[in-house]
């Protein structure tokens, strides 16, 4: 046993990452490695939601994710500081046809649906499919930690209306926004 004093602290230091349904755990996996090595906060793979049948849309014939994401919140456990959830179910948001993923600007939760971003040989198949994965992910928690749309398309934080878009983009924070987020994160500590 250590020496060292046990420190308790109230103050959420997790990222939590939710599979909701059926996702291959090397998907999960991915991300949460990722997030951890993006954000610098401890991940974990916790289960919050089954089902999204909530959040469906029958005319549609998608899930509206902006229903899903207050559901995340209220599910959060204590020391989360922030969820990604990832998906199957195709999200929509009323005024897109499709979204890749949502978040809360500046809140706790966000989703990423993988059914547009990995699809098949056609869509770039799983090779390409893992990289927007983990593309989307960081974009939307970024938008957790408060990181709007940048102007800069090889930003990770560039709005996406295509897959060709996600492609073009680096998986990393212009120089803008890598201070945006560093300022974020410093005040979450203090």
């Amino acid at each position: 046993m250590s020496d060292l004093p046990i420190i308790l602290t109230d103050k959420p230091d997790t990222i939590f990452v939710s599979p909701v349904g059926k996702i291959a755990p090397w998907i999960t996996g991915l991300i949460v490695e990722k997030m951890e090595d993006f954000f610098g906060f401890k991940t974990r793979q916790i289960s919050l939601l089954e089902d999204l049948s909530f959040a469906f849309d029958m005319d549609r014939n998608q899930y509206h994710s902006t229903l899903i994401l207050e559901e995340l919140a209220a599910r959060c456990p204590r020391e989360g500081l922030k969820v990604v959830a990832v998906t199957r179910e195709d999200l929509f948001i009323p005024i897109l046809t499709h979204v890749y993923g949502e978040a809360q600007l500046g809140g706790t939760a966000c989703i990423i649906s993988i059914s547009r971003l990995i699809t098949g040989s056609d869509m770039g198949g799983v090779d390409r499919g893992s990289t927007r994965i983990v593309k989307e992910a960081i974009h939307e928690l970024g938008h957790c930690f408060d990181l709007r749309h940048c102007e800069d398309e090889k930003c990770i934080m560039h709005y996406c209306r295509k897959l060709e878009d996600v492609d073009k983009k680096s998986n990393q924070l212009c120089r803008y926004c890598n201070i945006f987020l560093s300022d974020n994160i410093k005040i979450l500590g203090e």
